[in-house]
C-alpha cells in the first residue's frame, strides 16, 4: 500500500487522536496565549516505517517546530490497529509550579482512544 493510501485510511482516526492530544494539553489549564501551536493532521510529515515483527508499513506522523525544525511530536500507526502518539509541550505547570509538563500521550486503537499529560517532578 502506498503513502496516499495509508494516509486517507487514518485520517480520520489522526484527526480524533490530535484532538484528544489537544484536549490534554487544554486540561492543564494554560493560557491561550502560551501554546503556540498543537497538533494538527494536516501539518504533519509522514513517511511509512517498515514493522520489524510483521514486515508491514505502518504510517508515522511527524511534527516539528516551524521556527527550529526540531521535532515536536509523533504519531504511529501500527499494523494490528493500534496507535501512540506523543507531542511536546515543555512549559511548568500552570497550576503547580512542582511539576513541569513534558508533553502528552494517546495510545489505544479506534474505539478506545487514552491519554495522559508526562509530568516530571521540578527539581528542588
Amino acid at each position: 500500500m502506498d503513502l496516499s493510501r495509508h494516509l486517507t485510511i487514518n485520517r480520520q482516526l489522526a484527526e480524533r487522536v490530535c484532538r484528544r492530544l489537544s484536549e490534554e494539553i487544554n486540561k492543564l489549564g494554560f493560557a491561550a496565549a502560551e501554546i503556540k501551536h498543537y497538533p494538527n493532521y494536516d501539518d504533519a510529515s509522514f513517511e511509512l516505517i517498515k514493522d520489524p515483527y510483521t514486515g508491514e508499513q505502518n504510517l508515522t506522523c511527524y511534527w516539528y517546530d516551524e521556527f527550529t525544525k526540531q521535532r515536536i511530536g509523533r504519531l504511529q500507526f501500527n499494523s494490528d490497529g493500534s496507535f501512540y502518539a506523543e507531542y511536546d509541550v515543555v512549559k511548568t505547570h500552570p497550576g503547580s509550579s512542582k511539576w513541569f509538563v513534558e508533553g502528552v500521550t494517546a495510545w489505544g486503537k479506534a474505539d478506545s482512544i487514552k491519554a495522559e499529560a508526562k509530568l516530571l517532578p521540578m527539581p528542588a
